[in-house]
């Protein structure tokens, strides 16, 4: 049986549901959406394309999904996979269940998004092939971006057909598959909500305030910046409660039944509505005024709505040295200080909760680790964080002297980082681990990934480039070119790079040291122009953020691999530069003429995806999209080995690039003329229009003609210095580098 996944379908269009929809259409997979009705099948779809954050990658993935009602289960005879997302009633749920049964294709995938009804107990009664091929599979809304599906196997389950989703999930979908065993909430709910019920008593005995609670639970702990109430509003009051009720009465055991019951805020929050987004209000509330936004924080005594107060945390401020994530939840956990006793009331009660229980919800600590980290954002999972703090420290510091028997005997529980979930995910870090670094320095590293490739590692912060990482640019190709068949370039870290050291750029800008930046700004083209000319192949590995000069790396490789969530554009307008690094360059040679290459780099255009970067041009068709962060650099060394391998030949420099000449950036320049007109362009906005006409159209040539690259390079570098002496531009470099926003002065 060919295991290729070419067709589905998901039976209920409420959110996750066409969600779930959406990201099967995302992966390239034909989908039928079905509900009670066909009208209520295009409504749940018309919702599905209203909601942001976008659950499509590109607009046109919505052609694949097409919509019906579930009186006609006929079309099913020809999915691969069905998908069942209903209410969450057993009834329904054993009553569509019989139904596909009766259609369903002999190989066809049935399961269940269930997340609170046993999986064995939907399939009781149904033949004997059903129940073969039939699991749970638990997405995390929104099912795009949240990485976790929690794949549930019953004890009927061929284990050949959880093999098969599991591939599907990993590769196609590009998600992050924890197997769990078929018990209440499965993993992640189950400890995430424990965690959270405790959040919660500690702002209803009034020890803490909401805000006091987001501060603490967000990124200073290794959690989302969503927190706690910003994260409950996201997901829906409703939902939380849902979970913690089935919990409450599902758990074997009177002690954890008990544990999942909410304060009694909640109970009142849900019956007036206040349910977060959904209903436009719950922990906070968003409102506009005199033409601002003010968000709001409800009172939890009078139900209604006062200002966001500020948390007065000062041991917060004073953890963010710490930059490793491990020792500063140590620092905090074992602080004291409110911090400290917050950490110690809820996350203590977690870690020895996730102890107790670990072997009745999951095959291995790892799973509850990826669970946590996939579904919940969480930097590091429980059993490590038992390591980064320590198991007697926990212990003592919650007061607890018997220890639950999965801590007996132990000092930590790994001596090493969590392992990737397959060998072949991961594996820059497990290169790293196996101690292949051959060169590095602060901002960046050569590291072997075995079979002839090398790897350049942008390890900086937020991987900006400056000095360090344009010598390991070229280091890496010298080295690839003696030594290695390929070279990528790429990281493990959320963003590949988001551009250059501003603040090294202004300090020189700033001091009038204009021989600096000419020789930073023809460092960075002759890096990028060596990868593009290397004698091996260069595969760029996009994921995150590849802005700026992250985004003209990737154009000058022999290919980019990018991860699906890739947010790549040329965004120097911004702070009021123009792409130097030889991007302007490549998006002329690149798009149809030079009107599209000015308005690409004139907006700033940042693609949504992956996806989304080749409709503007940032990727080629023969560039790929991995749906799998973790196994981005597994693909890119597969592609560069390839390259390889059929007789890969550098390209030839180009010395003869069409440009249009005074016709053409008479035409641009108009533009320019008539959107500031309109008023949307700012007076510097337009001198900086006129620079990247200025080289688009071949910079002071009588008519039409041809350049070379390195002409097109020097156009660059005299557009980049000359704004670089502009005092706006310094002040919005200075305004970025302040607040992380755009000035447009």
């Amino acid at each position: 049986m060919n295991d290729r996944l070419r067709s589905a379908a998901v039976l209920g269009a409420g959110t996750m549901g066409a969600q779930i929809a959406a990201h099967l259409a995302n992966a390239g997979i034909p989908v039928l959406l079905l509900d009670v009705t066909a009208e209520a099948a295009a409504a749940g779809f018309r919702r599905a394309l209203a909601l942001k954050p976008d659950p499509f990658f590109v607009s046109d993935a919505a052609a694949l999904v097409r919509t019906g009602s579930l009186d006609d289960l006929t079309p099913l005879a020809t999915m691969d996979w069905i998908i069942e997302a209903v209410v969450e009633d057993l009834a329904i749920k054993q009553g569509l269940a019989t139904r596909i049964d009766a259609v369903r294709a002999p190989h066809a995938v049935v399961s269940s998004n269930t997340s609170g009804i046993p999986l064995a107990t939907i399939a009781q009664g149904q033949s004997a092939g059903f129940r073969q091929h039939w699991v749970g599979t638990h997405f995390f809304n929104p099912p795009r971006y949240l990485r976790l599906v929690e794949l549930i196997p019953t004890a009927d389950t061929d284990p050949a057909v959880t093999a098969r989703v599991q591939r599907w999930l990993d590769h196609v979908l590009g998600k992050g598959v924890v197997v769990a065993k078929d018990t209440p909430a499965f993993i992640a709910n189950h400890l995430g909500v424990f965690g959270v019920v405790r959040l919660l008593e500690s702002v209803a005995d009034g020890s803490m305030t909401i805000e006091e609670v987001d501060a603490i639970t967000g990124p200073a702990t290794g959690r989302p910046k969503s927190a706690t109430f910003r994260t409950v509003d996201i997901a829906g009051l409703d939902i939380l409660a849902k979970v913690a009720a089935d919990l409450s009465v599902r758990l074997p055991r009177e002690e954890d039944r008990q544990a999942f019951v909410p304060p009694a805020f909640v109970g009142a929050m849900l019956e007036r509505h206040l349910l977060g987004d959904k209903t436009g209000q719950g922990f906070y509330k968003k409102v506009r005024e005199a033409g601002s936004t003010q968000i709001l924080t409800i009172d939890l005594a009078s139900f209604t709505y006062r200002e966001k107060q500020g948390a007065h945390l000062p041991e917060l401020d004073a953890a963010r040295s710490i930059v490793d994530t491990g020792a500063r939840i140590r620092a905090l956990f074992l602080g004291t200080h409110k911090t400290g006793a917050l950490l110690r009331r809820t996350l203590g009660p977690t870690l020895l909760y996730a102890a107790r229980i670990a072997n009745e919800i999951a095959h291995g600590i790892d799973d509850i680790d990826r669970a946590m980290r996939w579904g919940f954002g969480w930097d590091l999972g429980p059993f490590e964080l038992w390591d980064a703090i320590g198991i007697d420290a926990v212990l003592s510091a919650c007061g607890v002297s018997e220890r639950p028997p999965i801590l007996k005997g132990r000092d930590r529980f790994r001596d090493n980082r969590l392992p990737a979930a397959a060998p072949d995910l991961l594996i820059l870090a497990s290169a790293r681990d196996r101690e292949r670094v051959v060169r590095s320095n602060d901002g960046a590293s050569l590291v072997d990934l075995d079979d002839g490739v090398l790897c350049v590692e942008f390890h900086s912060k937020m991987n900006a480039i400056g000095g360090d990482t344009i010598a390991m640019l070229h280091a890496g190709v010298q080295e690839a070119e003696a030594n290695y068949e390929a070279l990528v370039v790429g990281n493990d870290g959320l963003h590949f790079s988001a551009g250059a050291n501003l603040m090294l750029l202004l300090l020189e800008a700033q001091e009038g040291n204009w021989d600096e930046v000419d020789l930073m700004v023809r460092g960075f083209q002759g890096a990028t122009m060596a990868l593009k000319m290397a004698g091996v192949p260069v595969v760029a590995a996009p994921g995150g953020l590849a802005l700026g000069g992250g985004c003209e790396i990737c154009l000058h490789g022999a290919r980019v691999q990018a991860a699906a969530e890739t947010y790549m554009g040329l965004v120097e307008v911004g702070v009021g530069l123009i792409p130097a690094g030889g991007g302007t360059k490549e998006m002329l040679l690149r798009q149809a003429d030079a009107r599209t290459a000015f308005e690409t780099i004139g907006f700033g255009k940042v693609s949504t995806s992956g996806p989304d970067a080749r409709r503007l041009g940032y990727l080629r068709d023969a560039d790929g999209i991995t749906m799998n962060r973790e196994r981005l650099m597994t693909d890119a060394k597969t592609v560069a080995l390839s390259l390889a391998r059929t007789g890969y030949q550098p390209p030839m420099r180009r010395n003869a690039i069409a440009v249009g000449g005074p016709t053409t950036f008479a035409t641009l320049s108009l533009g320019v003329h008539l959107a500031w007109r309109a008023g949307r362009l700012s007076d510097h906005d337009g001198v900086i229009g006129r620079k990247i006409a200025w080289i688009l159209s071949g910079g002071d040539v009588p008519h039409a003609t041809s350049l070379t690259e390195d002409q097109l390079l020097e156009l660059e570098r005299e557009a980049f210095l000359s704004l670089c002496g502009e005092p706006k531009t310094q002040e919005r470099i200075a305004y970025t580098l302040k607040t992380g926003k755009t000035l447009r002065n």
